[in-house]
Parts: C-alpha cells; structure tokens; sequence
C-alpha cells in the first residue's frame, strides 16, 4: 500500500462518532495524480491546521478520500460511497470537469453540499447551483485574461487551442472562444486529444498547419508536457500558454528546461508569496502535515478550500447541519483569509474571480503583469 491511499485509510478508521467527515473524491493514481494528491494535501493541512486549534465548535474534522483515477464512472462510484457509506457531511476538492459532471448528481440528490472544486467549467457557475460552492474563478475568466495579454502585449491575433476531448476541454475551448469574439476575432484552429492519453500526434499536426500565433492548451500536465515537448522538436516556435488546471509543479518538472517560456494563468497568488499573510499560514501548515513537500499552486488552491470551508462551518454553530453550512456560506461576503478575499451570495456561486499570470522562468513560475 503506498503512501497516500495508508493515509486515507487511517482517515477514515480514526474517525470518531461526533467527528465532521470531509468527503474528496479525486484523482489520487493514474497520470493526473499530481492534480488530486495536490488538492488533498492542501485540503488536509488546512483541515489538521483547525483541529490542531480545537476543530470547529470542539468537532474535529476528519477527510475522508477515495481516488477516482480522473475518471467519471470511478467518481460515481466513490460519490455514491462516500454519501451512503461513509455518511460525509459535505465534499470538498473535487478534481476535473468531466468527473463532476457525472458525480455532482448523486450529491445533489443526498442534499450534500460541495465546495471548492478543481474546475472552471461554467455549468457549476451559471445557472447559481444551491448546493455547489466555486472557490476558483472560470475558466472564461482565465482565458478572458490570456487572450488579453498575448493580443496586446505580444500581438497575436490567431491564436489556436490544443485541448482536451471533453467537457473539460470544450468549457477552456468555449471560454478561448468568447474572448476571440470580443475582440471580433475567431479561434484559428483547433486540436484534440483524448483524457488520461498522451495521444497528441493529431492535435499537435493541426496546430502546425494552422500556423498561429500562439496556443492556447487546455489540459493536465502530462499530455501537455508531451505536446510542449514535441511542438518544439517539430519547430513550433509561437507562445504556448495554458490555464491552470494542468498543475504548475508538475508540469515544470516533466517538462524541466523546455517548461521555461511557458506562460501560465493562475486562480490563487503564489504560494511562494513571502508577503502575503495566507501564503504564510499556508506554508506553515503545509509543512505539519508533510515535511518535505514544496508549495504549489494545486495545494495552495487546496488549502484555501479548506479555509472557505471552515468558515463556513464555523459560522454554522455548534449544532450544524447541511442546511445551515450552505446558508452560512451563502453569507460569506468579502471575507478576507490573509491577503486573499472570497464572497459568496445567494446567486453568486463562484467565491474569487481573479486571476494572476505566471511565466516559468529558470524552472519556476514567475507572476508576471504583463508577457512583453
């Protein structure tokens, strides 16, 4: 048994009858771990950071995960577990549109709420969805701002998306394509691959032919790391930039060298941020729960989940229910975590809608205000 699913296991054994369990189905094996192991590293430490203090109203939080393996039918599996078996409170840290998609049903039919989910898809967005609390911005959000930034810092106007061949690659795809019509341009080609492959020959030859000015990839690290890696042995020289579902860290070090030039969009600040009060907390919880691990943009994205929910929680009192934990997160407005604010509302699902831009530089990637 490896590291993290023994970790799991204990979670789950050790939990006490008047514990609050934290339901997390995501990707904890297979080739989009990086991304789910992320998220729940950051979810637990924010999690251990509260019961180190007492936990909420003197209940001690317990996480309970199941993997997924990025899969939509394996993620109804473990929805439908963690409801029915392991009677969770809530979930917290999904990863992936297409697993959300399938899974988001069966929790809204047990009436359990959902926060922060590893996904920019705007169908957890627009319509508001009672149950379902959005941490992160969109998706349209992120590639408003890469668009904006690669058309007037370095004048591309035909700009092509390399995506992923589902409702993930299409939400990044529809969200390119708003941006492009705002500014009465057109996507000037596109090319897929299919999930939990590596499979880019075919995307990566339409790309060539279309002769952009810069990519837009839409995808986790693995396959892009391949596409990045092959563009350039072929001699595609234009921007490459993605959002920030691919998992920043474990893009850089799949890529290495090759990573440096990658521009990257990013929904939290950087968890290296010495001058931010949240980066800080961050790091130091991080650290109680795995001494050895770095800070990510995926943990860190984690760990802020874990903080929302807690707040909300907390504000849910001594006796809480599901009722009350979503109309408690309902009223956290402006809430501030430490540098950071988040704000929900009756008809506002999505807590943040920032967006920061990264470009790796020298293994690391740098925030940068513009890509000139």
């Amino acid at each position: 048994m490896t590291r993290v699913p023994l970790l799991i296991a204990l979670a789950t054994l050790l939990c006490a009858a008047d514990d609050l369990r934290i339901g997390q189905a995501c990707a904890l094996d297979g080739p989009a771990k990086g991304l789910g192991t992320g998220m729940h590293l950051g979810l637990r430490a924010a999690l251990e950071e509260a019961n180190a203090a007492g936990g909420v109203h003197g209940r001690k939080l317990a996480l309970v995960a199941k993997d997924d393996g990025y899969d939509p039918d394996k993620c109804i599996d473990a929805v439908g577990k963690l409801v029915e078996d392991d009677k969770v409170f809530c979930l917290a840290g999904f990863v992936g549109t297409p697993t959300a998609k399938a899974a988001l049903p069966i929790a809204i039919e047990a009436g359990v709420p959902v926060v922060g989910l590893f996904t920019g898809a705007m169908f957890l967005r627009s319509p508001p969805q009672k149950l379902v609390f959005n941490v992160r911005s969109s998706y349209d959000d992120e590639t408003e701002v890469l668009v904006e930034r690669l058309g007037a810092d370095l004048g591309a106007k035909r700009i092509a998306v390399f995506h992923q061949n589902d409702s993930f690659g299409q939400a990044g795809l529809a969200g390119a394509t708003k941006a492009l019509e705002k500014r009465s341009l057109k996507v000037a080609a596109t090319g897929t691959f299919e999930r939990n492959t590596v499979a880019v020959q075919t995307g990566l030859a339409a790309m060539i032919a279309a002769k952009p000015e810069a990519i837009i990839m839409v995808g986790p690290y693995k396959p892009l790391a391949v596409f990045v890696k092959e563009a350039r042995a072929a001699g595609l020289t234009c921007p490459l930039a993605t959002i920030s579902f691919v998992g920043t860290e474990s893009l850089i070090a799949e890529l290495g060298p090759a990573a440096d030039g990658l521009v990257i969009s990013q929904v939290v600040p950087s968890p290296s941020d010495a001058a931010l009060p949240l980066a800080k907390a961050y790091q130091a919880a991080l650290a109680k729960v795995q001494a050895d691990a770095k800070p990510s943009y995926v943990s860190f994205e984690g760990y802020i989940t874990g903080r929302v929910l807690l707040a909300g929680l907390d504000k849910t009192g001594a006796d809480p229910t599901r009722e009350r934990l979503v109309a408690s997160l309902e009223g956290l407005s402006s809430l501030d975590l430490g540098g950071f604010s988040v704000s929900f509302a009756a008809d506002r699902r999505q807590a943040s809608d920032k967006v920061w831009l990264t470009r790796v530089t020298a293994g690391a990637a740098k925030p940068v205000d513009s890509l000139k």
